[in-house]
């Protein structure tokens, strides 16, 4: 009787005209307003700038008033001697934190899902994703009492093992930084990131798992032939957003761990353009820089999701 009744109503939605269906559903649209006024603020009326980026900036002159030259801030950056160097060291910090981190989610939300204790479970939970809520400015202001030369605890550590060590800058220290930079991003983001697998993990029919036990399988083969593969569809997405940033090596997290030392292994594109376009006022330079990061992202996420929908029957889109 209900879809007898929806077919004509259908039909007749379909009729009216765009602005006709908008007031009919009005009420729906004064709830989205907020977020469309957000998005068109904060989000698409600053792409205005992206002209930056195609023309000599001027201040006194402003966007539409300075000279048009065309993609020469992108030449310029293609020919930096800098280029491949910031592009090898995001990609290197990029890739170090998909290999760790991406995984390291998973494993805990398997995990925190085969505890028995409901008490346990809630605990281990809260506090593996706490961290997430900490700046990094704050991480990093414990990082560095904890691993100073002066006073660190670790450094106090090895000398009470062996009084005759010789304290490390372990910041300063290139061997240690992208150790340093994984280790630190995981512990930040690992409990946050399990959120959503353990959501997934609520989604699979506990139907099996009872099927699963009268056939004889055991916790591990339940976790490999049932969990494992009911939440596949769910890594897959993440993994191809993952993928999409890869370019995006943590802008917070690397500026403030950086130091002169390691400067070689640590500059980025984000703490490029920070520095070419704030410090340095090339703010055409550094626009051009941010579109190109923005472009080759885009067209990662495209290949990425054509690749996956292809062999997986997963995409986005």
């Amino acid at each position: 009787m209900n879809k007898a009744l929806q077919a004509p109503r259908r039909a007749y939605d379909i009729k009216l005209s765009l602005w006709q269906r908008i007031w009919k559903y009005k009420a729906f649209y004064i709830f989205l307003l907020p977020a469309i006024i957000w998005y068109a603020v904060f989000n698409y009326y600053p792409m205005y700038g992206v002209l930056i980026a195609f023309k000599n900036f001027k201040f006194n002159l402003g966007i539409l008033g300075s000279e048009w030259v065309g993609m020469r801030y992108f030449n310029n950056f293609l020919k930096d001697p800098y280029f491949w160097t910031i592009v090898k060291n995001t990609l290197v910090i990029s890739v170090l934190k998909l290999f760790c981190g991406f995984p390291a989610p998973i494993i805990l939300a398997l995990f925190i899902n085969e505890m028995r204790s409901v008490r346990y479970k809630k605990v281990v939970q809260t506090l593996s994703y706490l961290p997430h809520f900490v700046s990094w400015v704050v991480v990093v202001a414990l990082m560095t009492k904890l691993l100073s030369p002066n006073n660190g605890a670790i450094n106090e550590l090895r000398q009470a093992i062996n009084p005759n060590a010789t304290p490390v800058f372990y910041l300063g220290e290139p061997g240690w930084f992208y150790p340093i930079v994984v280790l630190s991003d995981v512990w930040k983001n690992v409990g946050w990131g399990s959120i959503i697998y353990l959501a997934a993990l609520t989604a699979i029919d506990p139907e099996l798992y009872e099927a699963s036990e009268l056939d004889g399988a055991n916790r591990w083969q339940k976790m490999r032939h049932i969990t494992l593969p009911g939440i596949y569809p769910t890594i897959g997405i993440l993994m191809i957003l993952s993928l999409s940033g890869i370019l995006n090596a943590g802008f917070d997290q690397i500026y403030l761990i950086q130091k002169p030392s390691t400067l070689h292994l640590s500059e980025i594109l984000d703490t490029y353009v920070l520095k070419r376009g704030l410090q340095q006022g090339q703010f055409s330079y550094s626009t051009a820089v941010g579109i190109f990061r923005s472009v080759v992202s885009m067209i990662l996420i495209v290949t990425v999701n054509g690749i996956s929908r292809r062999l997986s029957d997963i995409s986005l889109w």
